[in-house]
């Protein structure tokens, strides 16, 4: 990582980088000015513009401002974990979900989400004493506030209440009210259910102890995320930029903007419903793009000051370029993100409100308050380098930029050697997402040592037909009794059927349980929601149920996904399009970036469905992939890879709007760019590598594959793939219709203002190669 503070403190290296981008500002460079220069700091002749203007203004008001802001943030975010749901991956609108809250509010003790796993020991739960105890604590539970529906296999003597070695039976219950008032309740209840009762052991299961262990757990895994996060970042950004100034200004950076959106979570429970799972994307995002940004754009002001511009100055040059990079990278990521708004399931659309919020922030402070401090930093940003500690007195290394100008040449002369193995690579990588199988989030997240985890693991093996697992039909409207009768032939006469149970009514409305042959949620439940919803009956039905909800999720993500896609692909090619004037860059980026996401999905359909490496990261596998993590994954790590490819391609386009020369202009792009986009990479996938550190199985799957990810996207896809694409592609690569080309000249914008008049054609734009030039090595 040397290399990128090496090439952040020499001077620029474009031809005439230094003049070009004084010219463009207005300024003469000459040497820096400090307190004896003219009271802005600037050199002479300088012209700053008006955004410059306003974010260097009052610096130090502009500071305290976001100090204010800060603190208020603080308090206003205060307890959002607690507001926080741990559900959201069903979809509000289906059929499964109108007859869940039907169910609940007509026929509650047809929906328990709170088991009572009652253990006899060596004893059976048929013996005199081990019945009477559960009786008592069916009547005691019965009789709590905020409980319903509780029945038990004492009262109905229901084989699915009793295990098949008949040492375990259930209590079964439903808490009323929301995710919080349940969770409430349950840790009201619980303390004094829990543990020895008599003869009997107690443990507490069902959806809602899942839920709300769930919740606890992720809220403490990611306090101990933050602590691995924050010290390790902190090192590697001393690592980077050597000065521990500059390297605490990222960190700063992402601070304000993790707080500021854990105040905008807090505001948004109060009108909509919010995962706990946001949290995660707020600390990663917050951190990493932050990070990024704030590299970004401290290095470009090292290296204006570098050539003897004033801090002011400096400053006006990097808002001028990197500071737009940052703007259409923020844009990018924040499109990408704002896609799962396209989804019903606020599981999915938690990470949008979240993503977006955080985007913004990190972006709004790296070019507002970053600025700000850098302008009363001057050149004590460079200040405190702890790397001298290391290097005891030893010369500073060579401009390790000239590595990458050397590897991009190797890459291009090679080209279509490096794109067909490069692409073959990525394309093997991802083959095990063709045998990708979705199913739902269930206690299998949580450590197999979790209270109910444990529950209903017992329930799954030692209970026959799975109780909870089972298909509820709720048929409205009036019938007799000879009708309900027929009915229920005609659904235990189907083949995926093993029994059912009812029906139980109730006025107008009546309920059946159906049983499936396999597990709960495999191919043949989901087959029989379909065969239950097309079987004929003289009465309103609606099915629902674990497979019926699966199968209805599917349904609503299959239906918004082209429209999800088309919105992130049209969006970033416009964004792209905007930021290079090219037809066939924006073409190039959104297929890379797509194609760099393979290893992602097969990495994660071969370690978590398939459970390979399950032992060394600690974690259950349900054979399945819940439903909405790929379409989360894809939007955050696709967002993620245009950040990177936004600021390669602006220094690829800033160069080859000053040379017109298409190969140096790569290799100038990659050499400036490389090891800091590298950094970045390795710093992000840091902050999601703590992430993955969760116990919750869903969490690790995010944080490393999104790591998995971005390492791959930069080292691989950024430092291969591009340049070779590029290569080829040759001068064709900047080629747009006179129509377009006038759009981008009138509404486009670029790192680079100032630019020559554009060459003729080369031959290489005829098909012919180009010379094989390599002034960055022979400089």
């Amino acid at each position: 990582m040397s290399e990128v503070n090496s090439a952040g403190d020499g001077p620029a290296t474009g031809p005439g980088q230094g003049k070009r981008e004084a010219a463009d500002l207005g300024t003469d460079p000459g040497p820096a000015r400090g307190a004896g220069g003219n009271a802005e700091g600037l050199g002479t002749g300088a012209r700053l513009g008006g955004w410059t203007r306003f974010v260097t203004a009052r610096p130090r008001l502009s500071l305290l401002v976001a100090l204010l802001l800060t603190a208020l943030a603080v308090v206003a975010g205060s307890g959002v974990a607690d507001r926080l749901g741990s559900g959201g991956w069903e979809d509000p609108t289906a059929e499964s979900t109108y007859a869940t809250k039907a169910l609940e509010r007509e026929f509650p003790a047809s929906q328990p989400n709170l088991l009572l796993l009652l253990d006899a020991g060596g004893s059976s739960v048929d013996d005199p004493a081990v019945a009477a105890e559960a009786k008592r604590i069916t009547a005691r539970l019965a009789a709590e506030r905020g409980v319903t529906g509780v029945g038990s296999y004492w009262q109905s003597g229901s084989p699915a209440l009793k295990a098949g070695d008949g040492h375990e039976a259930l209590i079964a219950a439903r808490i009323t009210g929301d995710e919080t008032a349940a969770a409430d309740t349950l840790d009201r209840l619980a303390p004094s259910y829990r543990g020895r009762s008599g003869p009997v052991e107690v443990e507490i299961g069902g959806p809602v102890a899942v839920r709300h262990e769930m919740q606890t757990t992720i809220r403490e895994d990611l306090t101990r995320a933050e602590l691995i996060a924050l010290p390790v970042t902190l090192l590697l950004l001393v690592m980077v930029f050597g000065s521990a100034i500059a390297a605490l200004l990222p960190l700063g950076v992402g601070i304000f903007a993790i707080l500021g959106t854990n105040a905008v979570l807090r505001g948004l429970t109060e009108v909509t419903d919010v995962s706990v799972f946001a949290m995660n994307l707020t600390t990663a995002l917050g951190l990493g793009l932050a990070i990024d940004y704030a590299l970004f754009v401290v290095r470009r002001f090292r290296e204006e000051l570098a050539t003897g511009a004033a801090p002011r100055a400096a400053v006006g040059t990097t808002l001028r370029t990197a500071g737009r990079t940052v703007l259409f990278s923020s844009l990018t990521v924040a499109v990408s993100l704002a896609a799962m708004l396209l989804f019903p399931q606020y599981f999915l659309r938690s990470f949008a409100y979240a993503g977006i919020a955080v985007v913004l922030l990190a972006a709004g402070a790296a070019l507002i308050l970053l600025p700000a401090a850098l302008v009363l930093l001057g050149h004590r940003v460079n200040a405190l380098d702890l790397r001298r500690l290391f290097r005891r007195g030893a010369p500073r290394a060579a401009d390790g930029g000239a590595a990458w100008g050397r590897m991009a040449s190797l890459v291009m002369r090679r080209a279509p050697l490096f794109v067909v193995a490069t692409t073959a690579g990525l394309i093997v990588l991802g083959l095990p997402f063709l045998g990708v199988k979705f199913g739902t989030a269930d206690d299998r997240q949580l450590p197999s040592t979790a209270e109910s985890h444990v529950v209903q693991q017992h329930v799954r093996d030692g209970f026959p037909g799975s109780p909870g697992g089972g298909l509820k039909i709720l048929a409205e409207g009036p019938a007799t009794t000879t009708q309900y009768a027929e009915y229920g032939k005609r659904i235990a006469a189907l083949p995926e059927v093993r029994r059912v149970d009812g029906p139980l009514v109730k006025g107008d409305a009546a309920y059946f349980t159906v049983l499936p042959k396999g597990e709960a949620v495999d191919e043949g439940a989901q087959r029989l929601v379909g065969e239950l919803r097309s079987t004929n009956a003289p009465f309103a039905t609606s099915v629902t149920g674990t497979a019926a909800v699966l199968v209805d999720s599917k349904d609503a993500i299959g239906d918004r996904l082209p429209w999800a896609a088309a919105f992130i692909a049209v969006v970033t090619l416009l964004l792209v399009f905007l930021l290079t004037g090219s037809v066939l860059i924006p073409v190039q980026a959104v297929l890379l970036n797509a194609l760099s996401l393979t290893a992602m999905f097969g990495a994660v359909v071969w370690v978590f469905q398939d459970g390979h490496l399950s032992g060394l990261l600690d974690f259950t596998s349900s054979g399945s992939i819940e439903t909405t993590l790929p379409v989360l994954m894809f939007c955050v790590a696709f967002g993620l890879s245009m950040d990177y490819g936004v600021f390669l391609l602006s220094r690829i386009k800033e160069e080859y709007d000053h040379t017109g020369d298409h190969q140096q202009a790569v290799r100038f792009g990659l050499q400036r760019t490389g090891g800091l986009i590298t950094a970045a990479a390795v710093i992000l996938a840091v902050v999601m590598v703590a992430i993955g550190t969760s116990r919750v199985a869903n969490t690790k799957m995010l944080g490393l594959g999104i790591a998995l990810a971005v390492l791959m996207d930069a080292m691989v896809v950024r430092s291969l793939l591009v340049p070779a694409v590029m290569r080829l592609t040759g001068r064709a690569t900047w080629w747009a219709p006179g129509p377009l080309r006038r759009f981008h000249d009138r509404f486009g914008l670029s790192e680079g203002e100032a630019s020559t008049a554009r060459p003729a054609p080369s031959p290489a734009l005829a098909g012919e190669p180009e010379p094989d030039r390599d002034p960055v090595e022979a400089g």
